[in-house]
């Protein structure tokens, strides 16, 4: 997208920071970390999210700092492997969940929204007559081979993913590592989508949760991504493993830039063309505007007095 007002420093932001056991304060245009070891100031502008860890406080001045700069907050557990909360995304305008709800609830819309993730996924077309069932299948055995790949370029063994949400601890290594890495993923994913102002919960492969567009979109880079990640981390040992995930994360990101990339892909994939973007800049001009009223046959702009047939007895305001 070529519009900067749909995504107000967003493309060009690094990708996260993730923080716990400090308070989080504003100074000017930046955040201020308190932490035991001392202060550090981040320059809100450079952040697309905001990750919050246990024992985090933030002031309201803070919030409001990240809010003008389009950056998501997100509330987590340790090492970031739970979502609790989030903020709002960038844009006050609806035009794209509209769009992405119109193609969500059209079963053939669905469908070709399906097609183009899965083949983008893999940057190869699927065979024409494939059934969804066969898609998955597709996929499967392509993220089958990725996982094969990365067991072999680092030597781990690989038996399929195996952990107890309740025994963090009992998992093996490469599964602990692939948890972090896909936490981080799905929150940078959270963070495109929200600013975008799409919805995370209308999801077109996932379905049912929150967070189904979430794991749609994060979907498309895993094995680029969290898969080699994950693996050559636990290849590494497992001291700080988590930790360690995250760091290399937030490498991957910055080096490939892939908020940018996301940006881009997400409008792709739901089918909206280079000259859609105008709608929707139109309302964060003005956060205040009330925006339109629905009507089958016209735009009718809301917050405008529309007055009634006397004759009918109510001359009264109408206004959005």
């Amino acid at each position: 997208m070529d519009d900067l007002r749909l995504l107000p420093k967003f493309r060009d932001s690094l990708s996260y920071l993730y923080v716990e056991h400090c308070r989080v304060d504003r100074e000017k245009s930046a955040i201020l970390l308190y932490e035991k070891a001392g202060v550090t100031q981040v320059p809100a502008a450079s952040l697309a999210m905001l990750m919050l860890g246990p024992g985090t406080r933030i002031t309201h001045a803070a919030m409001l700092l990240l809010a003008e700069n389009n950056c998501l907050a997100v509330w987590c557990g340790e090492q970031g492997v739970r979502f609790y909360a989030c903020g709002v995304g960038g844009t006050r305008s609806a035009a794209g969940l509209l769009h992405q709800a119109r193609l969500v609830s059209d079963a053939n819309k669905r469908l070709e929204v399906a097609v183009r993730m899965y083949q983008h996924r893999f940057r190869e077309a699927a065979p024409p007559a494939f059934s969804l069932e066969q898609l998955r299948g597709w996929e499967g055995r392509r993220v089958r081979e990725a996982y094969s790949r990365a067991s072999r370029d680092t030597g781990l063994p690989w038996e399929g993913r195996s952990y107890d949400r309740s025994d963090w601890r009992a998992a093996d290594p490469v599964s602990r590592a692939l948890s972090s890495a896909n936490s981080c993923l799905y929150g940078l994913c959270h963070a495109a989508i929200l600013s975008l102002g799409f919805s995370a919960a209308l999801g077109f492969i996932h379905t049912g949760k929150q967070l189904s567009f979430v794991y749609d979109v994060a979907d498309l880079y895993k094995t680029a991504v969290s898969i080699p990640v994950a693996f050559r981390t636990a290849a590494e040992g497992s001291f700080d493993l988590e930790r360690r995930a995250r760091l290399a994360c937030r490498d991957l990101f910055r080096e490939y830039r892939l908020l940018e990339e996301i940006a881009n892909d997400i409008p792709q994939v739901l089918g909206l063309r280079r000259d859609d973007p105008e709608a929707f800049a139109t309302m964060d001009f003005d956060p205040a505007v009330p925006g339109y009223l629905w009507d089958p046959d016209r735009t009718v702009p809301a917050g405008v007095a529309y007055g009634w047939d006397s004759e009918e007895g109510d001359d009264g305001d109408r206004s959005g």
